[in-house]
């Protein structure tokens, strides 16, 4: 098999981020390159974070495009908003561009689940969002800073769903966070209830799916950097953050090549506007005082840009009611 034969996110990315982050925790050291809109002496103003992660892809780059177009449609000063893109590479990556031996890498998709890096230093993406946080939404650093925003689409929001569920999170005094996660494959249940082909929550088939309980589908098993985590009180948590679901009302192609069919993931529903749905509709069973909200994107499928550039995108990342203009759903940007 030739390197054009391989499925696309198992080609080495395009471009790789031209700032790096240095993540350091006492299981190793290691860096991730990410981009950013803005340098450091235009902070001042600065009163939003939009960190935004990629999908399968890995192309940051594209994602970087992606949310300066929303942001350049939004009705909000530009200005006062900070756009950060972190890259989690993939082993291929670091031999195809010459990059440093300290550059953090994963097996193709494992950061999805919040895995540890296969080298140099076992670190987990949620590690590395840990770092970029605490760094980043710093009132010293941002005076102004009052919201930080953690968001992705499709792979990038399976990172950040699971993230908001285990993750430490922003914790600077009088900044609000917000978690916005857009057309994930699959999501992380509390319990053994999955959703019936009539969408009726039912008892899962363990027979049958034996890891349906399994991370990243379940809490079972766990990987390291949450090994000790006690759900109940996660849960908790989780229900009380501020989480915006995004759901492409034309993402519902059963057979999508980006989509996760495996057993554990089919078990949450047929495409990703079923599982969206579903998974919505369970934790309001769950939790019926639920503030989380579900907003669905008329005429758009699994396509990235398309998603962030939308009313509804726009509103989530950056908190406006209106788009100063309208994006294509065509734009340039992220897709996967």
């Amino acid at each position: 098999m030739t390197l054009f034969d391989k499925p696309r996110n198992e080609q080495p990315v395009g471009a790789v981020g031209n700032e790096h982050l240095r993540v350091a925790t006492p299981r190793g050291t290691g860096v991730v390159p990410f981009y950013r809109s803005m340098q450091e002496r235009d902070a001042a103003n600065v009163s939003r974070i939009v960190v935004l992660l990629h999908g399968r892809l890995r192309d940051a780059d594209a994602y970087l495009l992606s949310a300066q177009n929303a942001l350049a449609a939004a009705s909000t000063d530009p200005a006062r908003t900070l756009l950060l893109v972190p890259q989690f590479l993939a082993t291929a990556d670091i031999g195809a561009h010459g990059l440093p031996a300290d550059t953090l890498h994963w097996e193709w998709t494992s950061w999805m689940g919040g895995d540890d890096a296969v080298g140099p230093a076992p670190l987990s993406s949620f590690d590395v969002l840990d770092a970029l946080i605490e760094q980043f939404a710093d009132r010293a650093r941002f005076p102004a800073l009052t919201d930080v925003v953690i968001a992705g689409h499709s792979g990038g929001a399976q990172v950040a769903h699971r993230y908001a569920i285990v993750g430490a999170g922003c914790k600077a005094p009088g900044v609000h966070c917000r978690y916005v996660i857009a057309n994930p494959s699959s999501y992380v249940y509390f319990d053994a209830m999955r959703p019936d082909a009539q969408g009726i929550l039912r008892p899962a088939d363990t027979a049958r799916c034996p890891g349906v309980d399994n991370w990243k589908y379940g809490v079972r098993r766990a990987p390291r950097y949450v090994e000790a985590a006690q759900f109940e009180s996660l849960e908790k948590r989780y229900a009380a953050a501020d989480v915006i679901y995004l759901l492409g009302q034309e993402d519902r192609d059963p057979h999508h090549d980006a989509l996760d069919r495996s057993c554990a993931a089919a078990a949450q529903g047929p495409h990703r506007l079923a599982r969206g749905r579903s998974y919505f509709a369970y934790l309001k069973e769950r939790h019926p005082a639920l503030s989380h909200r579900c907003w669905e994107v008329p005429g758009v499928g699994h396509n990235g840009a398309a998603m962030l550039g939308s009313h509804e995108g726009v509103r989530a990342l950056f908190g406006v009611e209106r788009l100063a203009h309208v994006i294509a759903p065509s734009a340039a940007g992220a897709t996967d």
